[in-house]
């Protein structure tokens, strides 16, 4: 009997042991902040901006990224001789695709909606609460044989994006979200598809003493996949001043 009791003892020592390292989603965006450069030097990134080359369907296109925190996200592409980008401010949401049209298309009020989480530089999950979102950690995973913890974001607006924080550096690794995009097919016909968009964020280096990941690279589901492919960016600068022109869809 005493024997039983000791053990049954242990037992509960254990698992108070265990519940006492448990990780909570607070304390894991926590340990993200302090990965990428700490909380002070994230809240110091005002713009950013961001070049290089993205691999799309056997092609190099140059790719150009332009943020400012809470009020632009525009992203370039040069294709051929022509310029296409989206646009998203906090006023609405643009887009233009030489290849499609000829001029700039405005997206609608929900789409536009939906993309404000880009305007967002160091992450939704950062202050999340501030800004409306709920994040709640939703278990773990494995990617490329390292153990990730998943968070679940639920923005003011209902979105959900998931974002996989590596277990040992801490750094994301990876997000996904879904979202319902109108789609060209042949014959110039349109329809909303709904499109699964997953992340991978690779080859984290420091810029100004953050860290920043240099390889970005998208897979979509559902029509989108044709813009699937690798961005890797060989300039990185932050706080620089932006041309008020790019906040303009021309």
């Amino acid at each position: 009997m005493k024997n039983l009791i000791l053990l049954g003892l242990l037992v509960i020592l254990l698992v108070s042991v265990q519940f006492s390292k448990a990780q909570t989603a607070d304390d894991i965006i926590a340990k993200n902040i302090e990965a990428r450069g700490g909380k002070d030097k994230l809240a110091s990134i005002k713009t950013i901006y961001m070049e290089g080359v993205k691999e799309m369907m056997g092609n190099e296109i140059t790719v150009k990224v332009t943020k400012e925190q809470g009020k632009l996200s525009r992203t370039e592409f040069e294709m051929g001789s022509t310029t296409g980008f989206i646009l998203v401010t906090d006023k609405g949401a643009w887009s233009f695709i030489p290849m499609r049209s000829s001029a700039p298309e405005q997206m609608p009020a929900d789409a536009a909606a939906a993309l404000q989480t880009e305007l967002d530089i160091t992450a939704p999950y950062i202050d999340y609460a501030a800004k409306g979102n709920t994040v709640e950690l939703a278990g773990k995973d494995t990617l490329n044989g390292n153990e990730n913890y998943k968070l679940k974001l639920t923005t003011a607006t209902g979105k959900i994006i998931m974002y996989w924080i590596d277990a040992k550096t801490y750094l994301l690794t990876q997000s996904s979200q879904k979202d319902n995009t109108l789609f060209h097919g042949k014959r110039n016909n349109s329809e909303q598809v709904e499109v699964e968009t997953i992340t991978m964020y690779k080859d984290y280096s420091a810029v100004d003493g953050i860290q920043i990941p240099h390889t970005i690279e998208t897979k979509s589901t559902g029509g989108g996949g044709r813009f699937n492919g690798p961005t890797t960016f060989d300039k990185i600068q932050l706080n620089v001043p932006i041309d008020p022109k790019l906040y303009k869809p021309e």
